[in-house]
Order: structure tokens, then sequence, then C-alpha cells
């Protein structure tokens, strides 16, 4: 919690004033038991009306600020718990945001959401305890023994039994308590991990009628979490029994000894209800502390795996002073290897070549040959294990991070758009962009030809993920959106396979013509989308297997050229 604490500082008014609330409360709870005694042992005893009324009114007076009192501290504590673990989701979020893709190659998207939502929430309703319980029920059992002993010091020895007794049921309870409750977390995580992947890909398992197996798939998962959350709460449900056996045992003796002391007249009748009511504030907050100390098992649990996420350093650390302009769009690979995190094995191995500013090269390979991995060390999003990637002639580890994925515009495989308008994901490259900027990007991208039929233009809907766009359309309307960025280099990884060749080919033209001086380099499976490159690369096992314009990889790369021909096979069979 040291490393959580700081994110409390907005919220300490709050945090400062409902412990205080509490504690005032409390002394408004004890002092109604004891103006209680006094109306059995003096008003009724002495028949006296008057002192009954005066009394009455003084204890409804205690019960009503009480009342005021707690509800104060309610607010202030809902105030700082929840105002606090927004704090904490606002940080965890932030830090997410920097992480490199290394960083998220280690946690699963579905442990991050859980993080972020049900850890967060946790921490606040702790927190609020942590404000409220966890000062009530101290508090509480302190001043009620303190009362208890000044009325009767021994028949108050009944507590040297029965306090111990509590104590080590509730520590053995929750000593077996504690795992399950880092257990419940992680089995959230799985539960959240298939409802991710099947509600992202539900039209796939109904194009494919899997319902039954997802079904089964999340009832394993969901009945796993179950079985762990029952678990857990059968010793909450089991220390509910004990201490009702306790507490009333307690009564019973206090009863049987404090009603042997009245026939004497040790004891007054008011003392004795008094004295019961004492008790049960006294065996109730401990109860209450350990309802609070499971809470803050459960609590820990998250605080844990929050603080791993705050304690995980980006793998890309930028320098103190960091470059902020870019030369031009010349790349250069100079004996780059590359192993991703927890692999053996190396990647991309011994890779070399140059790209002039303005050029357009083309990259092709088998499936997992690391055509990929290869661009995305480029804008950084990894970074290499040996060797040095430059970009106008600087090694893009001395650029300032946000600066190079500006100028180094990345159109990932998996096309994403965020729910909004088009003008307003166009906005992401460029947030001060005018119309006419995103229209000509737009054109750029061949995009432009189904907005302008929308009604609205810019403004049409952009539902979650794009999803009321078909497949080509997203690819278009992100590339554009690249553009806005104004980039040096645009990198394509694969972002034209849904659409046709013939709008392929007007979006390569359009790049050679109109962008002459931004250096494209381009990922595809067809030929017919690089062909036209001065350059293509093909890779083969994360190693350049051969380099040359279409017509040199035709005579001199066995690969290329089988890749070729079985693709004109393809079109010649349709």
């Amino acid at each position: 919690m040291k490393k959580l604490l700081p994110l409390m500082k907005k919220y300490l008014a709050y945090a400062i004033l409902s412990p205080i609330f509490m504690i005032l409360e409390v002394l408004g709870d004890i002092i109604v038991p004891y103006l209680m005694s006094k109306i059995v042992d003096i008003g009724i005893a002495n028949q006296d009306i008057d002192y009954i009324i005066k009394v009455g009114l003084l204890m409804i007076g205690a019960a009503l600020v009480a009342m005021i009192l707690g509800v104060s501290s309610s607010f202030f504590g809902a105030s700082a718990g929840y105002g606090f673990a927004a704090e904490v989701r606002q940080k965890v979020f932030e830090k997410i945001q920097g992480f490199s893709f290394a960083n998220l190659d280690t946690f699963q998207v579905s442990s991050l959401i859980t993080r972020l939502t049900n850890d967060c929430n946790t921490i606040g309703q702790v927190t609020m305890m942590s404000l409220r319980m966890a000062i009530r029920a101290p508090f509480m059992m302190i001043f009620a023994l303190f009362m208890s002993f000044t009325i009767n010091k021994s028949l108050a020895r009944v507590f040297l039994i029965s306090l111990p007794l509590l104590a080590i049921a509730i520590a053995a309870i929750l000593s077996k308590a504690r795992p399950l409750f880092f257990k419940l977390q992680s089995r959230v995580d799985r539960v959240n991990g298939v409802i991710q992947e099947n509600l992202t890909n539900i039209r796939v398992v109904k194009s494919f009628n899997r319902q039954d197996f997802e079904e089964k798939k999340f009832k394993e998962r969901n009945d796993g979490l179950m079985n762990v959350a029952l678990k857990a709460i059968s010793y909450i449900i089991f220390l509910m029994p004990i201490f009702n056996i306790i507490v009333y045992s307690t009564i019973i003796a206090v009863l049987w000894f404090g009603g042997k002391q009245i026939i004497l007249g040790t004891m007054t009748g008011g003392e004795l209800i008094s004295f019961i009511t004492y008790i049960t504030q006294v065996l109730m907050s401990l109860i209450m502390i350990s309802m609070y100390f499971m809470s803050l098992l459960r609590g820990s649990a998250s605080v844990s795996r929050i603080v791993e996420v705050l304690d995980t350093e980006s793998e890309i650390k930028e320098k103190i002073n960091p470059i902020t302009g870019i030369k031009d769009g010349t790349i250069s690979f100079d004996n780059v290897s590359f192993i991703y995190p927890g692999s053996s094995e190396c990647t991309l191995k011994n890779i070399n070549f140059n790209i002039e500013s303005g050029e357009t090269l083309g990259i092709i390979g088998s499936t997992g040959s690391s055509k990929s991995t290869l661009v995305q060390l480029i804008p950084r999003l990894y970074d290499v294990k040996d060797g040095s990637v430059k970009v106008g002639g600087v090694d893009v580890k001395d650029y300032d991070i946000e600066f190079l994925r500006d100028k180094v515009a990345f159109v990932l495989q998996k096309n994403t758009l965020f729910s909004g308008t088009i003008r307003t994901n166009m906005k992401w490259g460029n947030e001060k962009a005018t119309d006419e900027e995103i229209i000509e990007a737009l054109k750029h991208a061949q995009a432009w030809e189904f907005v302008s039929a929308y009604d609205d233009g810019l403004d049409h809907i952009v539902e979650q993920s794009g999803d009321n766009y078909s497949g080509g359309q997203k690819q278009r309307l992100t590339i554009a959106r690249a553009l806005m960025k104004s980039p040096k280099v645009i990198i394509l990884d694969d972002s034209t396979s849904a659409v046709d060749m013939t709008t392929d080919a007007k979006i390569q033209k359009a790049f050679k013509v109109d962008l002459p001086d931004v250096t494209t380099i381009i990922i595809a499976q067809r030929i017919s989308s690089i062909q036209h490159a001065d350059r293509i690369i093909v890779m083969h096992e994360g190693k350049i297997e051969s380099m040359g314009s279409h017509y040199e990889l035709m005579e001199n790369s066995p690969i290329y050229m089988e890749i070729y021909e079985s693709q004109q096979k393809g079109v010649i069979g349709e």
C-alpha cells in the first residue's frame, strides 16, 4: 500500500474526517446504554416521570447526533475510498498506456481488465471499510470494555474467556480463507478471458455453430469461480455460528452471575441491562473486525495485482534528452537480431538493408517468417536485441518515442476503429486537422468514395471496433487515419488484404504520385500489392532470403517465384 497511498492525497481531508466522525458516533452509541441504566435504576425505581422524560430525551438526542455523525462518516469514507480507487485506476491505465508490446505480451488483456475494474473496486471498498469499520470496531470494543469494567469488574472477567475463544476462531478461519481470496481473483481473470474471447469473436462462433462448445468452456470456468467463491464464503458462514455460540453463552453467563449479584444487592437491574448491551457491543465489534480482515485479505490480493502492473517497467526506455526532429524517411537495419521476451530462439537474425527516403519497399514471405516483427522495430514497438535500427540516419532509441511514432505511421494487421464518428477517428492522427485535410487523406486512401455517399459525411457514426463497416472500408479508414499524421514513413502491415485489387492499385498509385517524399513499407500476402515497389524483401524463417525488384526476384528467388506461381494458378482457376 505504500506505493498506492500517495494517490490518496486528493482525498486526504475526507480520509481524516471519516474516522473522526466515526469515533464521535461511537461515543454517542456508548452513552445510550449508560443513560438507559439510569432510567431503570433512578427513574423507574423512584417512579420519577420527569427524570425518565429528561434522560429519555437525552437518549434520543444522543442517538440522533450519532446517526448524523454516522451518515457524515459514511459519506466521507465513501468519497475517500472510491475516489482513491478512481485515482488508482487512472494510474494503472496510464501505466498500461506506456507499456511496450513486450509488456503487453506478458499480461493477458482479460487480466488487465479485471485489475482495472474488479481489483480497483475491491481496493475502494476495503479503503472505505478501513476508514469506517476498522475505526468503529476497535473504538467500540475499547469504550464498551471500559464501561463494562466501570460497571462491574468481577462480572467483566467473563471477557477473559470469550475474547480469546473468538480470537482463536477468527485466526484459524482467516488462515484458511486467505489463499482462497488470492485464488478467487485468478479465477475471475479466467472467466473474463473466455467472455472477452467469445464476445469478440461471436460471429466466428456462430458461423461454425460452436455455441455448445463455448457454453461448455464458459461453464467450466464459471463453475471453477463459483466453487472457489463458495469455499471462501463457507468459511465466513462457518464463522457466524461460532460467533453466535460464544456471544449467547457469554450473555447467559452474565445473566446467571449478574442475576445472583442483583439478589445479593451488589448490582442493580439497570446496570445488568447496560452491561449486557456493552457485552454485545464488545463481541459484535470483534465480529466486525473479523469481517474487516476477511475483506482485507481480498483487498491485499487486489493490491498485489495492481502493484504488479505498476512495478512493471516498460522494456522501452527513453533517453533523458531525446531527439525531436527527423531529417527524412531513410531507414537502415544494421545487423539486427530480435528475440521475444521469454523465448529462447531469435525471431529475427542478422537483418541488414537500407531504404531511401520516398522509396516503396514491399515485404513478402510465408506465414511465421517474422514480417510483422521486422517492421515493428522501426517505430520501437519492440526494441532490438542486437544491432540497430535507424530512421533519418539516427538510431530510433535516440528519438522521443511520441515524436517517432508520429513520424512513423503504422497501420496494423488488425484494423481497429473507435466508437464515435469518422471525423473523431481521423483526428486521432491530428487533433487540429481541418475537414479539408481529413478529406484529402480519405481520398489518398480511397475512402472518400464511400464516405462522401453518407448523408452526414464525416459525422457518420462509427460503432465500437467499427463493426458497421466492411473489412475493406475499415482498412481504408485506418490508412487515412495514419496519413493524418503527415508521416515521414508509413508502414502498411497487410492493411489492404480486404481491399479489391483495383482499389489496392489506386491506393498504391496515390501514394506514389501524391506522397512522393513518404517512405512506404508494405507487407502483403498478394504479390500484386507489392510488385510495383522499388524493392521487395522476401522473408524466410526470420532472415532475408532475397531482395530486389519484382523482375529480379522472379529470376533469383525460388520462394518468391513459388508464391507468384501459386497465386497465378489461383487467378487462372478463378
